[in-house]
């Protein structure tokens, strides 16, 4: 994908303040008690997610995440398709005052690349 200048620095000044976790890590060693967060939109969680993931929208994340986990200290492993939304929704957390946020370096392309556990609605659920 040809990203644009602009969004590429936004996206830096997001990873500079946030912290990284590759997938190779995160497969090794996620964080104790890690909730793998999906960012992507409603359309590419549908098509496939990680397995044990929860999904909530980068679109709608401000605005729910205090809903679903209300504790500032939960540990967020964000991802999107491969790392750019999930640094900028980490950061979006982090000025929320969220504590234990990680983003998902290489997300969900680096998860299928590695072979990880992924489902699918309506073909491996019921």
């Amino acid at each position: 994908m040809d990203h644009s200048p602009r969004f590429l620095a936004l996206v830096g000044a997001a990873r500079a303040r946030v912290r990284e976790l590759s997938v190779a890590d995160y497969a090794a060693a996620p964080p104790a008690g890690a909730i793998l967060v999906d960012v992507r939109e409603d359309n590419e969680w549908a098509a496939g997610h990680a397995e044990g993931a929860v999904h909530l929208g980068k679109g709608v994340l401000e605005r729910d995440v205090e809903k679903r986990f209300p504790d500032l200290d939960a540990p967020l492993v964000l991802y999107c398709g491969g790392g750019f939304r999930s640094a900028l929704s980490a950061a979006a957390l982090v000025d929320m005052g969220y504590r234990n946020v990680w983003s998902l370096d290489g997300g969900w392309k680096g998860w299928v690349a590695a072979g990880l556990p992924v489902r699918t609605p309506g073909v491996d659920t019921p």
